[in-house]
């Protein structure tokens, strides 16, 4: 177990460094989505139905790594799960029918799935050991990631094939791998304080043994809650927002793409803030008031008239849900260990699947402008949850 502050920041930086590989790979293989659509001759259906592979991997998998991360450690599986991340990000361009590249992204959303539990159950172990809120730095670190990746892949597109590309960023992350991996596996993560055992005078186990764990579970779905209404903003600005620029605000092509641009340049620049923030603020009021302000900014960015004033939205969203997801998977960690960070990651990927899909029935049904005020809807629920629990768990 880490026990110097010299040890304790070094596996800091081990762990921000699987934070941004995961967000590098991940941007990478997204945008050579279309290059390799068209290398398979995958129809739109077709694509749509491979691609819930990546899903139905992440999801099967993450309540499984919060019982291996129990078992064998969440430095242990982190390293894992890097490796077979890093190798089936590779795998997508050898395909050429759409159920060989179904069969490939499920390996690499399970992959995808998995690292995403481990790491954040080592974050929340080294959250306590360190006794301060640096969780939002880690998902900063994501962000970025996300971000060079993304330009990266767009830099190398017209150069690089598919094929080429993504076996680069195979050997780039099996480098970072190599680096960062011994210093997690050197070192067990600190152990999170039970109730029992963290209170002055521990209770009888009989007082202890039900009422205790039904409401640490029913806390953890709470929080759960609030991650998945934050991931379904996220994947509905990344899947709508430009869309939306371009349809209802008559915005160009080049100009729809700063929607998103400003969404995720707010989110990190929230990120990187998170730790003052919550020092500042505490972890409730932290919830309460990210919600409010995403619940604002997405009005904004839906309803209004005209394009800056939309922008403007955009990156006040992004502001406010940028430390959500963050605090309620160290909020459910700290209640339940990885298992309870599995919980979350998984009602947080519920939301990031069920949002693009729900913005296009209802912008079907109603209009656009009116599906995506659907973030603020539930950026407003996330809000009423933080007021609700605000005392709930100890910041």
């Amino acid at each position: 177990m880490p026990g110097t502050s010299r040890d304790l920041t070094r596996l800091r930086t081990a762990i921000t460094a699987f934070f941004a590989l995961d967000g590098f790979l991940f941007a990478g293989w997204v945008v050579r989505i279309p290059a390799i659509k068209h290398q398979t001759g995958a129809s739109a259906g077709d694509l749509g139905l491979a691609l819930l592979g990546v899903s139905a991997g992440a999801v099967l998998t993450m309540t499984l790594t919060g019982r291996l991360c129990r078992r064998y450690g969440s430095h242990q599986v982190t390293v894992m799960c890097a490796v077979l991340l890093s190798l089936s990000v590779a795998l997508p361009p050898l395909t050429h029918s759409v159920p060989a590249l179904g069969a490939v992204l499920l390996i690499f959303g399970a992959a995808y799935g998995g690292i995403n539990v481990a790491f954040n159950s080592a974050a929340v172990d080294l959250v306590t050991a360190l006794r301060r809120p640096i969780m939002p730095s880690f998902h900063a670190a994501f962000s970025l990631g996300g971000m060079v990746g993304a330009g990266l892949g767009g830099l190398v597109a017209g150069a690089l094939s598919p094929t080429l590309h993504l076996a680069g960023l195979a050997v780039v992350g099996l480098l970072v791998t190599a680096v960062a991996a011994p210093t997690l596996l050197r070192h067990e993560p600190p152990s999170a304080p039970t109730p029992a055992a963290s209170a002055p005078c521990a209770p009888s186990a009989p007082e202890t043994s039900r009422r205790p764990q039904g409401r640490i579970r029913g806390l953890v779905i709470v929080f759960g809650l609030i991650a998945g209404c934050t991931a379904y903003g996220e994947g509905a600005m990344a899947d709508w927002g430009a869309l939306h620029l371009q349809q209802d605000l008559d915005a160009s092509s080049g100009v729809a793409a700063l929607g998103y641009t400003c969404f995720a340049l707010a989110m990190t620049v929230g990120r990187l803030s998170g730790t003052a923030l919550l020092e500042r603020l505490g972890h409730g009021r932290t919830v309460v008031a990210g919600g409010a302000t995403a619940a604002a900014g997405m009005l904004l960015g839906s309803l209004a008239p005209s394009l800056w004033a939309a922008l403007l939205g955009f990156a006040v969203t992004g502001l406010g849900l940028a430390n959500l997801f963050p605090v309620a998977v160290e909020r459910a960690g700290t209640l339940a260990g990885p298992n309870g960070v599995a919980t979350a990651s998984t009602f947080g990927y519920g939301g990031m699947l069920l949002g693009p899909p729900a913005i296009g029935f209802m912008a079907d049904w109603l209009s656009l402008p009116v599906a995506l005020t659907s973030v603020a809807v539930l950026a407003a629920i996330a809000t009423l949850i933080g007021v609700a629990t605000r005392r709930a768990v100890p910041n």
